[in-house]
C-alpha cells in the first residue's frame, strides 16, 4: 500500500489521506465518534453563525505548494479530515536513547502511557480554544476578521480530529475513551475543565483573541514542532501537517495586533496627541491606548509561559530519552542529540534573588523550548514597535520578565514587576492594575466591541488589512450572514 498519498480522499464521510477505506475498524470507530463531534460543534462552535456561508480554505492535499482550496462553506458542513504529511523514506529517531534507529510505525509498549498523555493534552487544547472564542463572531470588527476567526475555529476542530485519529487507531479502548472525554470537557467548566490553565480563561474581546492567537497559538507551534520530531512516525507526520495550518493562526494574531496598534497611532496623530499615557483623551477617539495593549500583552504572554510547565522537569527528560518529544528544530542542533553531559542555563529563585543556574540540559528541556518561544515572540513584536516609532510616538511594547505573574514553575509563589523586580504582596495588590488589565480596562474594550458587518467596513479601533485573504478585494463579502 502506498502511504505517501499526497491527495485527500473526499469520498468518505471523513476526508483522509491515511487510507481509512481499508482500515475498517478505525473507520467504524471514527464514524461512531462523528455524531458526538457534530453535537459538540453545534453546541460549542461559533454562536449564531452555523448557517452562514463563510469563505473558508479546506485542505485537499498535503503538498506544501498547493494544499488548500477556498470556497463558501457552512461551518457544520466543513470537511474535517485526517491528514498526515507525506512519509519520509527510512526516517530514523532523531534524538534520545534510540537515536538513529528506525522511527516507529506502531506505539512501543513501554512508551504507550506517555505517548497517549501527550496526544490527549495536545488534543484537549484544540476544542478548548473554539469554546473560548465561540461568542466573538457577534462582535467582529469586520467580515474579514470574522472569516479569519471562523477559519481558525474550523482548523482547531480539524486538529482535534487529527489527535482523535491517533487515539482511535493506536490506543484501542483507552484511546476511544480518551476521544470521548475530549468532547466532554468544557473550557472554564467548574466540574470538567480543560486540562491546561490558559485554555480555561475567558476570551472576552477581540484584542484578547489577537493576543491569544499570537502568544498562545505560538506555544502550540512550539509544542507541535517538538512533537513533529517524535520517533513515533504517525504523530510526527500529523504534527508536521498541523504546523502548515497553525501558521495562519499566528498570522491572524500578529497582523491583528499590528492593525490595532496602527489604528491607535493614526488616531493619535490625527488628534495631535503625542503622549501615549494621555489615556482618557486617546480612548475618547474610540481606539485602544498603547499602555492597555501592553497590559493585555503582559497577561497573555505570562499565561502562555505557564503552558511550558516547570523549568526543570523529569517528565520532559523522560519524553526526550524515550524518543517521543524532541527540541524545537532538533535535527538542526549541533550536538549528540542525547544530552548525556550538557548543561543549560535556567532562571531560578536562589535565596530570594533571580539568578541563572546551569542545570542538566536533559531536565531543562522545557526551559530551552520556552527560550525558543520567547525569541519567536519578540520577532513579531518588532513589527508592532516599528509601527509606533514610524508614527513618531515614544513608546515600546515589551515582553515582561519571566518571573512576572506566574502560576506554574519556579516563580509561582512570588510576585515580580514586569521588569523582574521581586515585590511583596501588598505592593503587588496596590500595583497590579498598572500591569494587568483591570475591570475598568476590560469594560472600556468591551464598549468598543460593536459588530461591523458591511463588506469593506472596519470598526473604529482597528485598521484595514494590507491585503485580502486569497487576494480578494477590500470589499469582498467574506461571510454571507443571511443564508
Amino acid at each position: 500500500m502506498n502511504m505517501n498519498i499526497m491527495n485527500v480522499d473526499y469520498s468518505t464521510k471523513i476526508p483522509n489521506n491515511v487510507n481509512l477505506a481499508e482500515d475498517r475498524q478505525v473507520l467504524k470507530a471514527l464514524e461512531g465518534w462523528h455524531p458526538g463531534y457534530m453535537d459538540w460543534w453545534k453546541d460549542m462552535g461559533p454562536d449564531g453563525f452555523q448557517e452562514s456561508l463563510v469563505y473558508l480554505r479546506t485542505a485537499y492535499s498535503v503538498d506544501p505548494r498547493g494544499w488548500a482550496k477556498f470556497d463558501y462553506v457552512r461551518m457544520p458542513e466543513y470537511r474535517w479530515g485526517i491528514l498526515l504529511a507525506p512519509q519520509e523514506e527510512n526516517r530514523v529517531i532523531p534524538f534520545g536513547e534510540d537515536y538513529g534507529k528506525p522511527a516507529w510505525q506502531e506505539v512501543p509498549g513501554e512508551h504507550r502511557a506517555m505517548l497517549r498523555r501527550l496526544i490527549v493534552i495536545q488534543g484537549d487544547t484544540e476544542p478548548a480554544s473554539v469554546e473560548q472564542q465561540r461568542h466573538l463572531g457577534k462582535t467582529a470588527p469586520s467580515l474579514y476578521d470574522m472569516r479569519n476567526l471562523f477559519q481558525v475555529n474550523v482548523e482547531e476542530g480539524r486538529h482535534l480530529w487529527a489527535m482523535v485519529y491517533l487515539l482511535q487507531k493506536y490506543f484501542g479502548r483507552d484511546g476511544r475513551e480518551e476521544a470521548d472525554d475530549l468532547l466532554r470537557r468544557r473550557s472554564g467548566d467548574a466540574d470538567s475543565p480543560r486540562m491546561l490553565g490558559a485554555f480555561n480563561e475567558a476570551t472576552p474581546d477581540w484584542l484578547s483573541f489577537f493576543m491569544f492567537t499570537y502568544f498562545t497559538d505560538r506555544d502550540g507551534k512550539m509544542q507541535l514542532h517538538s512533537l513533529a520530531q517524535s520517533g513515533f512516525d504517525p504523530l510526527s507526520r500529523t504534527c508536521r501537517f498541523m504546523l502548515t495550518e497553525e501558521a495562519h493562526h499566528m498570522f491572524v494574531g500578529e497582523t491583528g495586533i499590528t492593525r490595532v496598534v496602527q489604528r491607535t497611532c493614526d488616531a493619535m496623530k490625527d488628534a495631535g496627541i503625542t503622549d501615549p499615557n494621555d489615556i482618557a483623551r486617546i480612548r475618547a477617539l474610540g481606539v485602544i491606548d498603547l499602555p492597555t495593549i501592553q497590559k493585555k500583552l503582559n497577561l497573555h504572554y505570562s499565561l502562555s509561559l505557564d503552558l511550558f510547565g516547570s523549568e526543570v522537569s523529569t517528565n520532559a527528560a523522560n519524553a526526550f530519552n524515550a524518543g517521543i518529544k524532541g527540541r524545537y528544530k532538533e535535527t538542526t542542533i549541533d550536538d549528540d542529540h542525547q544530552l548525556k553531559s550538557s548543561t543549560y542555563p535556567v532562571m531560578k529563585l536562589v535565596d530570594g534573588q533571580i539568578k541563572m543556574v546551569d542545570e542538566p540540559a536533559l531536565t531543562a528541556l522545557n526551559m530551552r523550548l520556552r527560550d525558543d518561544y520567547t525569541q519567536d515572540c519578540v520577532k513579531g513584536m518588532l513589527r508592532w514597535n516599528k509601527v509606533i516609532s514610524t508614527a513618531g510616538i515614544d513608546y515600546k511594547l515589551t515582553v515582561p520578565n519571566t518571573a512576572f505573574h506566574r502560576q506554574i514553575g519556579e516563580f509561582k509563589d512570588v510576585h515580580a514587576t514586569p521588569d523582574g523586580l521581586l515585590i511583596d504582596d501588598a505592593t503587588w495588590a496596590s500595583r497590579k492594575n498598572d500591569w494587568l488589565p483591570s475591570t475598568a480596562d476590560g469594560d472600556f474594550i468591551a464598549s468598543l466591541m460593536k459588530p461591523v458587518t458591511e463588506p469593506g467596513e472596519f470598526a473604529s479601533w482597528i485598521s484595514a488589512p494590507k491585503v485580502g485573504i486569497d487576494n480578494k478585494p477590500g470589499d469582498f463579502e467574506y461571510v454571507r450572514i443571511e443564508s
